[in-house]
């Protein structure tokens, strides 16, 4: 029997080295104990060794990369077992490298599992921890007590240091605890729940905010308490007022009836039917692709933003333009090109003599990528594998719209547009034929012209950006006189 000490609950690296030499070592799954410091000794065991010892093999073998996503969230579970489930079926995918294709495998869906509930309790640690301000300006710092299921406040942490950068806090657990200074974050062993604040300045404030906006018209218990489960209720200041506000939501609801100030306005005859719940949009639909386009997580950027910015425009557009990826104003509105490079683009337009009404607008990324600066968003440049991974919602866009013309906007877009890596300079201006169809056309993104400090090359750029659109509005010309 081989003991395995690990450093810490989610001491990753050290099991993968550990589970690497074992697995290579032919080490079976029954023979190995896992520990972690200053845990129990194994009665029967041997004396504990370190995955540093056991690691010195310079031979490796491969694994698929879904499991090494799997296992770096499953080992954040709270289980005492994951450590040897982990390596058990470690040791099964080196005999089977296809083994993680098999859903229904009772350790496939077992790690599965466990790591579907890290990244839920995750989410919880996201929507209900609360700050609370101690001291006051410029001495002042926020703190908030949390219960995590599972060992995820190493790993959440760096969300808090990227939402609340420009303030120092504290989150205390049970298990450890994550102090942010403005550069880093420390962690600290756990502490009890008295060392949490009761309240702050502000309490009395939020209190009263929240009862404000609780509307008992649309009070629906199960559905609060799937999403805001009563174990969580306890840490947050607005608990104390969630029982009372439920009692009295009839009350509260037939006062609202009663307080009505005059009779409803006879609702405006609908052109259209109205939808009901049975209704879907068709399948392959701009409609049913926005939907589903807004639950994507096939990267890591839909985390820190606001929402999934779709494409927008006519659903027969014969000109579908294609930009890097939302900024700060399209991250908040939800629409694609609203800020400054909108208008921008809305101008020469105009000036090119293209119809804005009848353009679809999408970007490469539906995602905004930012780093903060105190409470300013600066843009960042998605990178190949964010690309990537959203490219299948442009293709699924244009063959939905089919247009004629794909205009490309910035280097970003071309590559998009492309599916390579396209440079602007030496392909702007002229027409590309694509292999699904259709024709694009390259040019630079409208906030290459806002960065731009010279006046005279801001003027010189800015007719080219025309030029270019004017090669766009004589491709639809010539398509619509054919």
């Amino acid at each position: 029997m081989q003991t395995i000490t690990l450093s810490s609950d989610t001491d990753f690296a050290g099991w993968r080295d550990a589970a690497r030499a074992l697995v290579l070592d032919g080490v079976k799954p029954a023979d190995v104990t896992w520990m972690v410091t200053d845990s129990a000794p194994d009665l029967f065991g041997d004396d504990g060794v370190t995955p540093q010892s056991r690691a010195k093999s310079s031979v490796t073998f491969n694994v698929p990369a879904r499991f090494v996503d799997f296992a770096k969230s499953a080992i954040l579970h709270r289980d005492v077992e994951r450590f040897a489930i982990l390596y058990r079926l470690l040791c099964r995918i080196h005999a089977d490298p296809d083994l993680m294709q098999v859903a229904t495998d009772r350790d496939v869906a077992l790690v599965q599992d466990m790591s579907k509930a890290v990244h839920r309790d995750q989410h919880k640690m996201k929507a209900f921890v609360r700050f609370r301000e101690i001291g006051r300006e410029p001495k002042n710092r926020f703190v908030a007590w949390f219960e995590p299921a599972h060992h995820i406040v190493e790993a959440t942490s760096p969300f808090f240091a990227r939402r609340f950068a420009d303030m120092e806090w504290t989150i205390m657990t049970p298990d450890v605890c994550a102090h942010w200074d403005g550069a880093r974050v420390r962690i600290t062993p756990g502490v009890d729940r008295t060392s949490a604040p009761s309240e702050d300045r502000l309490e009395e404030t939020w209190l009263s905010y929240y009862a404000s906006i609780f509307n008992p018209a649309r009070l629906k218990i199960k559905a609060m308490q799937a999403e805001m489960p009563k174990k969580y209720w306890r840490n947050l200041p607005e608990a104390k007022l969630i029982a009372p506000l439920i009692a009295k939501s009839g009350q509260s609801v037939t006062a609202m009836i009663a307080d009505a100030a005059t009779d409803a306005k006879p609702a405006p005859q609908r052109r259209e039917p109205p939808m009901t719940k049975a209704h879907r949009s068709p399948t392959g639909s701009i409609e049913a692709l926005r939907d589903e386009a807004a639950d994507c997580r096939a990267c890591p950027l839909w985390e820190d933003a606001t929402q999934t910015v779709f494409g927008e425009g006519p659903k027969t557009a014969r000109l579908m333009m294609v930009g890097e990826q939302p900024g700060d104003k399209e991250d908040l509105a939800g629409q694609p090109f609203v800020g400054p490079a909108g208008q921008i683009l809305d101008r020469a337009l105009k000036e090119a003599g293209i119809d804005r009404r009848l353009v679809y607008v999408t970007n490469a990324v539906k995602h905004f990528k930012f780093v903060p600066r105190g409470k300013i968003r600066l843009h960042q440049k998605p990178n190949t594998s964010e690309l990537k991974a959203c490219r299948p919602w442009y293709q699924r866009e244009r063959d939905a719209i089919k247009p004629d013309l794909v205009v490309a906007l910035g280097a970003t877009a071309a590559h998009s547009v492309l599916g390579k890596a396209t440079p602007v300079n030496a392909n702007r201006g002229r027409l590309i034929e694509l292999d699904e169809g259709g024709r694009a056309l390259i040019t630079v993104h409208p906030s290459y012209l806002l960065r731009l400090p010279d006046k005279e090359a801001k003027v010189r750029e800015y007719a080219r950006f025309v030029d270019d659109l004017i090669i766009a509005a004589g491709v639809l010309n010539d398509a619509k006189a054919a």
